[in-house]
């Protein structure tokens, strides 16, 4: 079933992260339009994880991880992407069974590699600057 929140602050993903910490733990597609905050919820949500890095967008190194106490966490930016066949080569198989949080910006680029339990986080901007997000359970 899906959920759906506004979120008007960028301090707002913190406590919801930390409500739905249990669905970031594995592959996260997050979608949304450029400059809807797909960053900033990344950022906010390692925190709600314990990491104590800032977080970035990995948009030029593709995928960066970040230590938290559980283990690493990875973050990936696929806007860059022109083909599928780019992502084969970056260890996301590694990653997708190493049972790690993995959150992808742009997944639509790599629609055939996204494991089946991948979890959706689509972000919509609305016009007084609030976020629309809506967590899909899955993918599919």
């Amino acid at each position: 079933m899906e959920h759906v929140e506004l979120i008007c602050t960028a301090e707002e993903w913190l406590p919801w992260a930390e409500r739905h910490k249990a669905k970031l733990q594995g592959p996260v597609a997050i979608l949304g339009a450029m400059g809807a905050g797909k960053t900033t919820a990344v950022k906010r949500w390692l925190k709600a994880l314990g990491s104590l890095d800032a977080g970035s967008s990995p948009t030029f190194t593709l995928i960066q991880g970040y230590d938290s106490p559980d283990g690493l966490i990875y973050h990936a930016d696929f806007y860059r992407i022109e083909h599928e066949e780019e992502a084969e080569h970056l260890g996301l198989d590694e990653i997708f069974d190493s049972g790690r949080p993995i959150w992808m910006e742009w997944p639509h680029k790599i629609p055939n590699l996204l494991p089946e339990e991948t979890v959706v986080v689509h972000i919509e901007v609305q016009e007084d600057g609030c976020r629309k997000v809506t967590l899909h359970p899955e993918i599919n």
